[in-house]
């Protein structure tokens, strides 16, 4: 069905998007995309894009893969659907075993669940659930970071620290604490590294200590803070964060919904690439490559086995979803799996997020980039026009102008107000690297002299 790109974008019009201004509903004029094959999208007057941010850091393995839509394809015809509350597939029975065996330590049980905001949410949940179990019901308090983002249900939205995203909305401020992201940008000129990895900790250790470590159930933290920034911690902030709790009988959740399924070179990064074992890991996105929707939990058996207490009543989690564990998903998250595996996907994730850093870095040549950051195939150009300025407009306006400016020239990014965030598909070549970063380095130059023209940045 090939409807003229105005009529879609009318009937689009009655969708309300994720994040929309409601100020604006009857008028977007959004980019149709009619097909992806690969790296690129293709919109619907014909225009080929590169796909940066890979849909939502999610579509690892690329688009267009005809051995996933037949497993799909194939499970739907064989099963599309039975309940998970009394009923087992092989699908879902399979994956969960596929994600034992890549999970870190003892971590050999998954929770399915529909997306990663439903992971993080459950995950939340189960820690409740636990601390419940063991007579600690005031061990409820959850910690977690500015600038992180943890999902869109109530809970999960509570545990996100986006400032910009806290407008007009009810969140659980009573049960979640925030810490200060830790931003190395941010960090004091006269402070040395060593230092201030202390203080990033030190955040961590006095929060529970000021709510009291037998009220604090639970950290969670993305390895890496993906929407708010592309932000990498200082080196050993993750280690020593866990012995923190530890310290304080308070469990970690590394939420893994952005860095796993090879975004960092690995199925799983907090061992391989931060060198931690956590209670709990949150994963979606990548899992499926968002063929289909699905997220998960994986969770200690250490954790587990204190429900084996015959002496207190049986422990029913009664927590979950219709679509938990749903076959399809399973089919597409086992194929997806074989996939990486198959064609050494996290080995070039390593390989070409390497050069993917180091050829993102030539922006820094450019004026108004702040700052350039990254790790694997996750990176972010930060603008600013005005040097310490905190001009919410002017950072929106940067953004748009720079994102106008790469998908005229055949590149999606995706701006967050001043920051340009970027996480192409695993697929990615050297060659194309270079074809994203040169579009890219122009787009941001072309909004750089558009606001030389009009007064908006005077200092080159």
């Amino acid at each position: 069905m090939n409807n003229p790109t105005s009529q879609v974008q009318k009937q689009d019009n009655l969708f309300i998007h994720p994040w929309d201004n409601f100020q604006n509903l009857g008028n977007n004029q959004r980019t149709v995309v009619e097909k992806g094959d690969g790296i690129y999208l293709y919109d619907s007057q014909g225009n080929r894009l590169i796909d940066g941010p890979s849909g939502m850091w999610c579509v690892n393995i690329g688009h267009g893969r005809k051995e996933m839509a037949q497993a799909i394809y194939d499970q739907v015809m064989q099963l599309p659907f039975t309940s998970p509350w009394s009923m087992a597939t092989s699908p879902a029975a399979q994956f969960s075993e596929a994600l034992a065996a890549e999970g870190p330590g003892d971590l050999n049980h998954a929770f399915l669940t529909t997306c990663g905001s439903t992971a993080v949410d459950s995950a939340l949940r189960f820690v409740q659930f636990y601390n419940n179990y063991r007579g600690k019901p005031e061990k409820k308090k959850i910690i977690s970071r500015l600038k992180g983002y943890h999902g869109s249900t109530y809970l999960s939205a509570s545990v996100s620290g986006k400032e910009r995203d806290k407008n007009y909305l009810d969140f659980a401020t009573d049960l979640v604490h925030h810490i200060p992201a830790p931003h190395p940008l941010f960090k004091p000129e006269q402070m040395t590294d060593a230092d201030f990895l202390d203080q990033c900790v030190a955040d961590l250790e006095n929060k529970i200590i000021e709510l009291g470590a037998d009220k604090v159930a639970v950290f969670v933290a993305e390895p890496i803070l993906a929407s708010g920034g592309v932000i990498v911690p200082p080196k050993g902030y993750h280690k020593r964060c866990l012995d923190v709790c530890h310290q304080y009988d308070v469990l970690y959740i590394s939420d893994e919904v952005v860095t796993s399924f090879g975004r960092l070179g690995h199925i799983f990064a907090s061992e391989a690439v931060f060198d931690i074992v956590p209670d709990i890991i949150t994963t979606a996105k990548g899992l499926t490559s968002a063929y289909i929707p699905m997220g998960a939990f994986l969770v200690s058996d250490r954790l587990l086995n204190e429900f084996n207490n015959p002496d207190l009543e049986s422990a029913i989690f009664s927590n979950g979803f219709t679509y938990s564990g749903h076959p399809v998903a399973a089919a597409a998250g086992l194929k997806n799996l074989e996939i990486i595996k198959r064609e050494k996907l996290c080995e070039n994730a390593r390989e070409v997020g390497a050069y993917f850093q180091q050829r993102i870095k030539s922006l820094y040549d450019i004026p108004i980039v702040r700052d350039v950051r990254g790790l694997g195939l996750m990176a972010c150009v930060e603008c600013e026009l005005t040097k310490g300025a905190d001009d919410l407009e002017m950072d929106y306006e940067i953004g748009e102008r720079i994102d106008q400016h790469c998908q005229a020239m055949g590149l999606i990014v995706r701006p967050l107000a001043n920051m340009c965030v970027l996480s192409p598909p695993l697929i990615i070549t050297k060659a194309q690297v270079d074809d994203l970063v040169d579009i890219l380095y122009k787009g941001v130059e072309l909004a750089m002299q558009d606001c030389i023209a009009d007064g908006t940045f005077k200092s080159v």
